[in-house]
């Protein structure tokens, strides 16, 4: 069974090349990916590496978490399920009405 590893600590500049290369030194890598940003498109310093084994998987860890990774210190644990969240609300024009309104309408004043 394949195990898959979060690794943070990412330099902005690496590849997933780069990523799956430095893993395949502990063992076989089934997938290696980059969180990208979306708006931006650039890396969000993070990602999953997949491994074939267990054993592979405890291996990279005990390799590679804490050690330096051009220029930078990775972290690198056994990835946890991603949490639910709580579904968004807002968004455009959101809430209270929107932000319309208030102040002075056609230019009328009461006295």
């Amino acid at each position: 069974m394949a195990t898959k590893l979060y690794v943070g600590g990412l330099p902005y500049s690496t590849q997933e090349d780069a990523l799956k290369e430095l893993f395949a030194q502990a063992g076989s890598v089934t997938s290696a990916v980059i969180i990208m940003d979306k708006m931006s498109g650039r890396s969000k310093g993070f990602g999953f590496v997949e491994m074939s084994t267990d054993e592979e998987a405890q291996s990279a860890v005990s390799m590679f978490n804490g050690q330096e990774f051009e220029g930078r210190k990775l972290t690198v644990n056994e990835a946890r399920p991603m949490e639910a969240r709580p579904p968004r609300t807002g968004g455009f024009g959101g809430g209270n009405g929107g932000g319309y309104g208030g102040g002075n309408r056609g230019g009328r004043r009461e006295y």
